[in-house]
């Protein structure tokens, strides 16, 4: 049987455009696990590299990392797959609550900001005007 494909961290902060530092920041919150050789150099298998692409996702979507660990179910081992799917959606229903409440704000911030724009523009045209009809 061939041996498991395995990334080292410089490998991974290439592929994934993040630092080694981050990922060594989610190994020490306990998100990641990697091998050691016995050099002790880090090596991630396919289970390490699934884990930051979904870390990177959840950060992406803005979750906290206490969050993205309970997802992954680092903050209980004996978490199954349907309590981690559960947890996920758990929290991702409260993250659209909150992206449609920001996006509200957006809009009403977007409307204020147009008119208010458009009382510049109105106010610039006065002023112009009034230049040209002054005598030289």
């Amino acid at each position: 049987m061939g041996k498991e494909q395995s990334w080292t961290i410089s490998q991974l902060a290439k592929e994934f455009e993040i630092t080694a530092r981050s990922i060594r920041f989610y190994e020490e919150k306990g998100l990641l696990n990697p091998s050691r050789t016995e050099g002790s150099h880090r090596l991630f298998d396919k289970k390490d590299r699934t884990r930051l692409k979904l870390i990177l996702r959840g950060k992406r979507f803005g979750l906290s990392l206490d969050e993205i660990s309970e997802i992954l179910g680092s903050a209980t081992a004996d978490m199954n797959e349907a309590e981690q799917v559960a947890t996920a959606l758990r929290h991702f229903k409260t993250v659209l609550k909150d992206l449609e409440a920001r996006k509200i704000e957006i809009e009403k911030l977007q409307s204020e900001l147009l008119l208010y724009v458009g009382g510049l523009k109105t106010r610039l045209a006065q002023l112009e005007e009034r230049a040209e009809d002054r005598p030289y």
